[in-house]
């Protein structure tokens, strides 16, 4: 999984210990990468958003809940959007890459 961030003093970083039935938003925080997850990653805020630029298809579809949330509440959304508390690793191999938005400005 190759993490890449807006912010302009964060180098990109590729993990190699990826694990299906693990969220982006755990991956994240074992691999000591600080994402901001006020809900405590519940689906109750929209804080841990990131853009996904390659391998939806390696992820469990988005739930209701997290599209509406998402539509909603995330200023800067796109197509890729995901709430990484809910976006899911599929079980199967495959790239995955996420943008991590600057959070200072979300």
């Amino acid at each position: 999984m190759h993490v890449k961030f807006e912010q302009k003093n964060l180098h990109p970083v590729v993990l190699e210990n990826v694990s299906y039935g693990q969220t982006l938003l755990e991956l994240l925080l074992a691999n000591k990468i600080g994402l901001n997850h006020e809900c405590g990653g519940v689906c109750s805020c929209t804080t841990c958003h990131v853009y996904v630029e390659k391998g939806m298809t390696h992820m469990e579809g988005i739930s209701r809940r997290e599209e509406d949330f998402v539509r909603k509440k995330v200023i800067r959304r796109s197509g890729t959007s995901r709430l990484s508390c809910q976006a899911l690793i599929a079980e199967g191999n495959g790239e995955i890459q996420i943008v991590v938005p600057d959070q200072n400005n979300e």
